[in-house]
């Protein structure tokens, strides 16, 4: 069947773009710790959904709040520093961006699709959003912490389809599979694309998010053919 799409929705993290730790110094360092250990309290659920659905918009206390979990002594200069380090990771993240991906954007937007991102994102994670060369490409972007709903439910898709105009059986989501995202849109009647290019999951995972995906890829520019096709 012919897929006649109007709008690519895209996921960001681990589909756009990859957070990737610095060589050098990062937050786990400031508290001599492992990044592991760091990971199990920086995505704390609690935590991160109070964030991530725009509960809390305070970057610093967004950091207070992951220290504060882990029941120890961390001084303002720390918390700083963190933070700091933090939002330039992530920064870093938003402005290189692969070009077989911007090229891949900007062949869609020239054969007249319009692109939107659906991101589960705090305030930190795309503090620099105007700075990405993503930002001019894409139509619209619906960031979680500014619309207060996540992947998977329903809300974030239909406020997407909504700003676009757009009806489900006229789109298709790229994504990596996290956070149940293609289980969401498949549900609304979104057709969907699992990419693995930036991020290959274990097989366990991998085929238990594949059931939602009507493709999978590893080579990025295939969306170009299957959104055409």
């Amino acid at each position: 069947m012919k897929n006649d799409v109007d709008v690519v929705f895209f996921d960001l993290f681990h589909t756009l773009i990859t957070p990737r730790y610095s060589d050098f110094r990062n937050e786990n360092d400031v508290l001599k710790i492992t990044q592991k250990e760091w990971e199990k309290y920086a995505e704390d659920n609690e935590l991160y959904l109070h964030r991530a659905i725009g509960k809390e918009k305070n970057p610093q206390k967004i950091i207070e709040s992951i220290v504060k979990k882990m029941k120890r002594e961390v001084s303002e200069n720390e918390k700083q520093e963190i933070l700091k380090l933090r939002e330039e990771r992530f920064k870093k993240s938003l402005i290189d961006i692969d070009f077989i991906i911007l090229n891949v954007l900007i062949d869609l937007k020239k054969n007249g699709k319009k692109i939107c991102l659906i991101s589960n994102a705090d305030i930190i994670d795309v503090m620099h959003w105007k700075e990405s060369p993503l930002n001019n490409l894409f139509d619209d972007t619906i960031f979680s912490y500014k619309v207060g709903y996540l992947k998977p439910q329903a809300e974030i898709y239909h406020i997407a389809l909504k700003r676009m105009n757009a009806i489900p059986q006229k789109c298709i989501f790229v994504g990596d599979g996290g956070s149940d995202e293609l289980k969401g849109a498949k549900e609304l009647g979104i057709k969907t694309i699992l990419t693995g290019y930036l991020l290959k999951k274990e097989e366990k995972e991998h085929n238990a998010i594949k059931k939602f995906a009507d493709y999978y890829i590893e080579d990025f520019k295939e969306i170009i053919d299957i959104v055409n096709y």
